[in-house]
């Protein structure tokens, strides 16, 4: 919970405490297993592709040959930038910890309830801190004092982000949690409606924080909890009567097709009436950025689709191992078609981003990972049961969201977004408690 707060853990010192913290907590558990005697880790399907992560940033950090430089003797590495690659080999390192604590130690059906509280409860803190923020600070006035914090000045960020697209990632991790409880969860229908109202807070921050790629993860997180939703009913009421004429009519893609449609007419609806004429400016600047519609001096540079650009030919100089995990900024320049003004620190695009920096051998990291996590989640949702079914399929509809706001932003490069984000890996790989009743308590 304290990760959230200084700007998402964002800076040099907040990341190292935090990644101290991590290592701190991994030499308790050493302890324990010691004094215990039992150092079983569980489910590593998903933790060996993010240790294979780790494997290649340390072997990009080591300097491997020497030249003669100059008159002098340099040593190089694969890395552009071997410091800043070491530097997120700590980072991946302390995430695989957190995960694998989460998975050892999140052994009951109350553990991981107060787990998922803790997350949704640090999201609409997060959702309050910024729409409280935005209405205390109108405008973009260059001389009004800033929010609380130092760096939370007027139209920079959102809530504690200092970056307007950072936010929107918590949220969607969040916010498919909260759905997957409150409707795949049986409970009383007034705590549904606490749940879906915190749901409702949450879409509206984040409408408000005017991230478009935000809104569009939100759009397709709420089209494919409305698919699971209807697979998750059908499946367990055919388990019950497979002869019923409605259940085949459920499963219909004419069914699928009219809900996912309805759906999507209710959030466009919602961002119209919430967004107005913000948005509006946002979709002109996004077509600026993606389809270069405005070729002035103010744009050349900095649209996503020259970022992008600049990824690709990255890529092709280092196809094999790429030029550095964490040191994008190092080699980017190099290959940026622009005055210079404004050189890219990230590619917004994570997924070009651990190509350009990793290589081919990233890239089929991230293969592998995203087939283990495919694998992974089926098998929850099958062996699971009751709450944690729920918990699961809302921790599958957060990673969905992460995963399309991924390809136009980089909220990943946020610690507490990360961790949020390695704590939901860690619940669909938790083994199955049985049956529960009751939100963070276990039917007896």
């Amino acid at each position: 919970m304290l990760t959230a707060l200084p700007y998402g853990t964002s800076e040099s010192w907040s990341q190292g405490l935090f990644e101290s913290a991590v290592f701190f907590l991994a030499f308790l558990w050493i302890v324990h297993g010691l004094i215990d005697g039992s150092w079983g880790i569980g489910n590593a399907r998903l933790i060996a592709p993010m240790g294979g992560l780790l494997v290649l940033a340390v072997v990009q950090s080591l300097a491997w040959w020497r030249w003669d430089l100059a008159g002098e003797k340099v040593w190089f590495a694969l890395s552009s930038d071997p410091f800043e690659t070491r530097i997120f080999a700590f980072r991946i390192a302390a995430l695989i910890l957190v995960m694998v604590l989460v998975v050892r130690f999140t052994s009951t059906a109350k553990r991981l309830g107060i787990l998922v509280l803790a997350i949704i409860a640090v999201a609409l803190a997060t959702a309050l801190f910024g729409i409280a923020r935005q209405a205390s600070q109108p405008g973009s006035f260059a001389l009004a004092p800033a929010f609380i914090l130092a760096r939370l000045t007027p139209a920079h960020g959102y809530a504690q982000f200092t970056n307007k697209n950072h936010f929107p990632f918590l949220m969607e991790m969040a916010l498919g949690l909260v759905v997957g409880i409150a409707l795949m969860h049986r409970g009383r229908l007034d705590r549904r409606l606490v749940y879906l109202s915190g749901a409702g807070l949450m879409c509206a921050a984040v409408v408000l924080s005017r991230s478009r790629g935000g809104l569009l993860a939100i759009a397709v997180q709420i089209i494919f909890a409305g698919l699971l939703f209807v697979n998750f009913k059908t499946s367990t009421s055919e388990s019950r009567d497979a002869g019923r004429w409605w259940i085949r009519w459920a499963r219909s893609i004419i069914a699928t097709t009219a809900i996912a449609a309805t759906l999507l007419v209710i959030i466009v609806a919602g961002v119209a009436s919430l967004g107005g004429d913000q948005l509006a400016t946002g979709v002109e600047t996004a077509t600026v950025e993606l389809a270069g519609a405005d070729p002035t001096e103010e744009h050349i540079g900095s649209r996503r689709r020259d970022i992008w650009r600049s990824t690709w030919s990255m890529f092709k100089a280092h196809p094999i191992a790429g030029a550095g995990l964490g040191a994008f900024w190092a080699e980017v320049p190099i290959f940026h078609q622009a005055s210079g003004a404004s050189t890219p620190q990230q590619a917004h695009n994570d997924y070009l981003e651990l190509l350009s920096s990793g290589g081919i051998l990233g890239a089929a990291l991230l293969i592998w990972f995203a087939v283990a996590l495919i694998r992974q989640a089926r098998k929850s949702v099958r062996l699971s049961e009751g709450l944690q079914r729920a918990v699961s399929m809302g921790a599958i509809i957060g990673l969905v969201g992460v995963g399309v706001h991924s390809i136009v932003d980089f909220g990943l490069h946020i610690t507490v977004n990360a961790l949020v984000f390695v704590v939901l890996l860690a619940i669909i790989s938790l083994k199955s408690f049985g049956p529960q009743t009751v939100l963070g308590k276990s039917a007896r």
